[in-house]
């Protein structure tokens, strides 16, 4: 009897230690707790950028810096890391033409990438921006280790971890354990909550022209899951590619670009889990085609969907022809029909897309009434040169003003898809290029015509003479 009572007043004393010690010393798991609850900053500016050569000069970074964003995101391309042969029509390895032997990209050692990618990371302009911003990213082709690469790329899993280590992304985090580097933030205090989610369009990707799968089976789940979570004001979803624009449809058989077009069930697929959702202020931004472009789809969901294309940092498709050339650029990209561009903004060129060095910006005024999304595509001077200015209340379901106006068909030109183009249409450029190769073919053999009776002419005369 003495015993249990001894060992009933030590338990107590025991608990009353333990309950003293942790008053006087809490718990690392208490203080992560606290900080959790302190409040979040609001955030307000967003940058974004895509496409940037380690080797190429980068002065685009001042003015990113200028704008001070709270938070930047890689789109992907964020290094080159594959090795481009040169354009090769002849000779014994052939890059080009339908005669080509050997493939024109080819993939880097690990030790290639790792310095690549530290070329890349320490670039003045882009420390500055990292000791000062918070910075996230996913990855895109060319720092996935090879041009337009999907699931088959063997050297993935090696290539998840540089990038990982290039984002700075820490040791424990769940994107170094799972298989893709997609991920998701929220940003700001209740009410005024920014969730980005960024999508791996490579890791499980299918073949092009297969219309298989872009995300595969667990990333799908997963996004699903993140569109049905907690609430936010915003949803920012970062794709490496082109979700709302699909110009493959009106620039092939002369070239293609990668898109979620490309694979229109997944993008129905996409379109039906935010719709399903319920959840508002969706909006994509995206990079990879070396072009400034600001898009948007009507008849997806029940709000308009924008996509914000920033391509590239350092590679543009001005830069790949000399200037007195850039013109002909421009009246291409005039020329080629595109039923999801936005027209009705600020362009600076009268195509609505922009080809020299950009990067995009976000900028959120929770101050006006109603709240403003600023939506910018940037040039190297951090002049906006593309914009548009979206209510925050717009993108939500069941917008009475917005359905009411669309049914009036102002918008009617976002709901055609490229695909559903007439043929003279969709294949303007195509037909325009082989038009003129074809006036160009003509008038060689006419020249060549008359500068042979001119021969013929001579060698008479020379003869009679």
């Amino acid at each position: 009897m003495g015993n249990e009572r001894r060992w009933r007043w030590w338990r107590f004393f025991i608990v009353m230690g333990v309950a003293v010690a942790g008053f006087l010393f809490p718990s690392s798991s208490a203080s992560q707790q606290e900080q959790l609850m302190e409040p979040q900053p609001v955030v307000s500016r967003i940058a974004f950028g895509s496409c940037a050569h380690q080797d190429a000069p980068q002065p685009i970074w001042n003015s990113i810096i200028n704008f001070d964003p709270h938070v930047f995101i890689w789109l992907g391309d964020n290094i080159y890391g594959d090795i481009r042969r040169p354009f090769k029509l002849l000779g014994r390895e052939r890059t080009v033409g339908p005669w080509k032997n050997v493939p024109r990209f080819v993939p880097s050692s690990k030790q290639e990438m790792m310095l690549k990618y530290n070329k890349g990371k320490t670039i003045p302009g882009y420390s500055r921006l990292r000791q000062r911003t918070k910075v996230i990213g996913v990855w895109d082709d060319h720092d996935y280790g090879l041009n337009d690469a999907g699931k088959e790329f063997t050297e993935k899993v090696t290539n998840q971890k540089l990038l990982l280590d290039f984002l700075e992304e820490p040791l424990d985090s769940p994107r170094r354990k799972q298989h893709g580097v997609y991920a998701s933030y929220m940003f700001g205090p209740i009410g005024k909550q920014i969730k980005v989610i960024l999508l791996d369009t490579r890791y499980h990707r299918d073949p092009l022209f297969s219309d298989g799968t872009i995300l595969g089976t667990a990333q799908w789940t997963w996004l699903e899951r993140e569109l049905k979570g907690p609430e936010s004001a915003v949803t920012i979803i970062g794709s490496s590619i082109q979700v709302i624009s699909n110009l493959s449809a009106n620039t092939r058989p002369l070239f293609y670009l990668e898109s979620w077009g490309r694979f229109p069930e997944e993008r129905d697929l996409l379109f039906k889990l935010i719709a399903d959702s319920k959840r508002k202020g969706v909006f994509f931004i995206s990079g990879d085609v070396h072009f400034g472009e600001i898009s948007r789809y009507d008849c997806a969901i029940d709000y308009p969907l924008f996509d914000i294309t920033s391509s590239g940092l350092t590679q543009a498709v001005e830069r790949v022809v000399p200037g007195p050339l850039q013109f002909l650029v421009r009246f291409l990209a005039w020329l080629t029909p595109s039923t999801m561009r936005v027209m009705k903004s600020k362009c600076r060129y009268k195509s609505c897309t922009f080809g020299q060095p950009n990067f995009g910006v976000v900028e959120i005024d929770w101050g006006a009434t109603p709240v403003i999304i600023k939506m910018e595509v940037r040039d190297t001077n951090g002049l906006a040169v593309l914009g548009v200015n979206v209510p925050l209340s717009l993108l939500r379901p069941g917008n009475r003003e917005y359905l009411s106006s669309n049914n009036t068909g102002e918008y009617q030109r976002h709901c055609l898809l490229e695909v559903q183009l007439g043929w003279i249409v969709r294949y303007r450029l195509a037909i325009l290029f082989y038009s003129t190769l074809t006036l160009l073919l003509l008038a060689l053999l006419g020249i060549a015509y008359v500068a042979t009776l001119a021969c013929r002419t001579c060698v008479r005369k020379c003869k009679r003479d």
